[in-house]
């Protein structure tokens, strides 16, 4: 695949509460009375599809306006720039991925994860019925197409090493976006790169007959696939608007999980291009990795010591120049979700 506050009231009475949650260390997430409106704008990452069932049902339940926010959801002119505007100051939040994210920071961008919407790689090896290829080791002799991103060509050279493939003995080419196209024209034997839940339903439900072989089963360690971002100062400033947000995610995500049309009927609205059964089948799919693992773990979960391990790989791949650092995340505020404790990342 695929503002500023209002009120200067608001803030002060935000920041009063921020006292009174650090007291009790872990925030009461049930409501009291609505909080005044404030504004937040919210980039995606691409263009509005089923991966954003849970915001499109927050904006449509009327759960952003139930805990005071305005959200002004906006689609990138171009993917890379969601991280870029949000360091700029030019979105509150945007949608991205957690390899994005540790690429920018490495680079000296000053933006955080705050919490996860994907919560598993969604990334894979897939390849039509036809060309026979259902384990990495029959990639062997193939050509694989791939969308020209570096950590994209250091996932199949992973994945080929732990099947005992040569990596010389397998062409890759860029394809750049058009993944599925390669596949169908028989440019290429297998792409790495679409998504087991988007592309992979997509073919199915074209009778294509897909091979799908998930990225973090075949050798490269597990991350969180769409995170939320947000800038350094943002959570700083704004944090308790962060934490409204995610209050109001869970809520519209939770809709969907009960029907999926909750999402699929605004998303639609949205993106009229869209054809309903795809997305509520894709939707469906996606469903476990919309939530935590773990019961106990608050919606939006980040797992500090898998963002570890995804960081040393890179590291040790060359992707990035230094170790990850604790802070490129935090889960404080997470609904639910202990403030400032050794969990979050900090």
């Amino acid at each position: 695949m695929t503002r500023r506050p209002a009120v200067a009231a608001a803030t002060a009475l935000l920041s009063v509460c921020a006292v009174a949650l650090t007291a009790c260390g872990e925030k009461d997430d049930r409501a009291t009375a609505a909080p005044p409106t404030e504004k937040l704008t919210l980039m995606l990452d691409y263009f509005p599809n089923a991966d954003h069932a849970g915001i499109y049902a927050a904006q449509a339940s009327g759960a952003f306006a139930d805990v005071g926010l305005d959200v002004d959801i906006q689609t990138p002119a171009d993917p890379a720039a969601p991280l870029k505007l949000v360091a700029g100051g030019r979105a509150d939040l945007a949608i991205s991925y957690e390899p994005e994210l540790l690429l920018a920071r490495d680079k000296g961008t000053k933006v955080v994860a705050v919490g996860a919407i994907a919560n598993e790689p969604l990334t894979s090896i897939m390849a039509l019925g036809s060309a026979k290829i259902d384990t990495p080791e029959d990639l062997r002799g193939k050509t694989v197409g791939t969308a020209g991103i570096p950590y994209q060509s250091a996932y199949l050279e992973t994945i080929l090493r732990e099947a005992g493939v040569d990596p010389s003995d397998v062409k890759e080419v860029n394809v750049g976006f058009n993944l599925v196209p390669a596949m169908l024209s028989k440019k290429v034997d297998a792409t790495l790169g679409s998504f087991w839940n988007y592309e992979g339903t997509q073919l199915q439900r074209e009778k294509k007959d897909p091979s799908i072989i998930r990225v973090d089963e075949a050798g490269v360690p597990t991350y969180d696939e769409l995170i939320v971002v947000a800038s350094e100062t943002t959570t700083k400033k704004r944090g308790a608007l962060i934490r409204r947000f995610f209050q109001a995610l869970r809520r519209g995500t939770e809709a969907v999980r009960a029907d999926p049309a909750a999402g699929v009927d605004p998303l639609l609205q949205a993106n009229p291009d869209l054809k309903r059964g795809l997305q509520e089948a894709v939707v469906r799919k996606t469903l476990p990795v919309f939530f935590p693992k773990e019961s106990d773990q608050p919606f939006g979960y980040m797992d500090p010591d898998s963002w570890r391990a995804y960081g040393e790989w890179m590291l040790d791949r060359g992707l990035i120049t230094r170790p990850v650092e604790p802070t490129a995340l935090t889960n404080e505020f997470l609904p639910g979700a202990p403030i400032g404790g050794p969990e979050n990342g900090n």
